[in-house]
């Protein structure tokens, strides 16, 4: 009789290498010129691998800033002792002044009722508040228009409680355009002369991030901001040949039931594959309700004993079921890969972003909170 083997637990987890994070925060530090600071960009939950961990083990490693997109992002940090500067990238809404200084943020500002926000409550507290404006040079989403960039520099004097640290800018098409990312630069230096003009000058100018301070080192400014890179994964395959990273996260599960079909027979909801030889079904505790995208239906791929084995039947909430008919010796309990590295084989977030005409960001972020997050190194 198989002897059926023993978890404490369901065995889907997402494994995060903080070694790895290491190597790929030394080689983003090597890249950049010597005297330019780096902001690591944790929102999101550090894109799906763990905001506290990943900002703990990069606070150890010397980082001089880290990055979120919201007031809350930054706050969750904060209560796990965590005491690097903290950029609040997405600015902040009409309740949250409060929490910038309570919890010692610094938030991006693009619109004029924030100056009043955060003004009225550095009154209160009779303390000034540092900002980083932002400009937009392109990218057509948040920060203060170019052309009324000067007007609303002069708004800003207004407000002596306001203490600009920082001003800066995001690329958009840094591996698709290189002029377009030229004229971003440029507009960004105008931008920063007329501040300078105006008798604003700032400790911290920034624009590039992973995208651009690997093609276009000379644009690093003061700070750069890295985000997927550290995680392992390239802004677009273009970056693969001009820096060595390491994946992060491994995305992993165990066989949960092994089943021999007959020819015909139909897997999953809708009976979208049909088995065309008698088979071996393996069926996993993993679905997208886990993050594991419901695109990857009869298209996705999973390392069994170091070989690739596909994903059939359309992807269920909780499970998905995998023909191991051709991988030898598949048993109960065996150790699968979704994402990551077995044997030979690796199957890489940007693989599976192919697959789902999508992204790297997406598929790591899209990893929920029901797989638990395993830290090593």
């Amino acid at each position: 009789m198989m002897k059926m083997p023993l978890f404490s637990g369901r065995p889907t987890v997402g494994e995060v290498d903080l070694g790895a994070l290491e190597f790929n925060y030394w080689q983003i530090r090597k890249r950049i010129p010597k005297g330019v600071k780096l902001l690591a960009v944790v929102k999101a939950d550090a894109y799906g691998h763990g905001a506290i961990p990943v900002s703990r083990r990069l606070e150890e490693l010397g980082v001089e800033y880290l990055g979120v997109a919201i007031p809350e992002e930054g706050v969750e940090l904060r209560k796990a002792g965590v005491k690097a500067p903290i950029l609040v990238l997405g600015g902040i809404f009409g309740g949250e002044g409060d929490q910038i200084f309570r919890f010692r943020l610094t938030p991006v500002i693009f619109r004029k009722d924030s100056l009043k926000i955060l003004s009225r409550e550095a009154g209160k507290r009779r303390r000034k508040v540092k900002v980083h404006l932002k400009v937009d040079t392109g990218m057509g989403r948040l920060g203060v228009p170019f052309n009324l960039w000067c007007d609303f520099l002069k708004e800003v004097k207004r407000f002596p409680k306001i203490e600009i640290e920082g001003i800066f800018s995001h690329f958009s098409m840094t591996d698709e355009e290189k002029d377009f990312t030229q004229n971003q630069w440029r507009s960004f230096q105008k931008a920063v002369t007329m501040a300078e003009e105006m008798g604003i000058s700032c400790q911290c100018l920034h624009m590039a991030s992973s995208a651009t301070l690997t093609a276009f080192p000379a644009y690093s400014a003061r700070l750069v901001r890295p985000g997927i890179m550290l995680y392992g994964s390239y802004p677009s395959p273009a970056f693969r040949a001009l820096i060595s990273l390491k994946p992060v996260m491994t995305l992993k599960t165990r066989v949960h039931f092994l089943k021999r079909v007959s020819r015909g027979t139909r897997i999953s909801y809708g009976g979208t594959f049909i088995t065309k030889r008698e088979s071996l079904i393996a069926t996993l505790p993993i679905g997208y309700a886990d993050g594991y995208s419901r695109r990857l239906s009869n298209h996705g791929e999973v390392l069994i004993h170091g070989k690739r084995a596909p994903v059939v039947g359309k992807v269920c909430m909780d499970l998905i079921m995998v023909d191991v008919t051709d991988i030898p010796h598949v048993s109960l309990g065996d150790e699968v890969i979704l994402m990551g590295r077995q044997g030979k084989e690796q199957i890489t977030p940007e693989e599976i972003a192919d697959k789902i005409e999508s992204i790297s960001y997406d598929v790591l972020c899209s990893i929920g909170k029901r797989v638990p997050r395993i830290y090593k190194g």
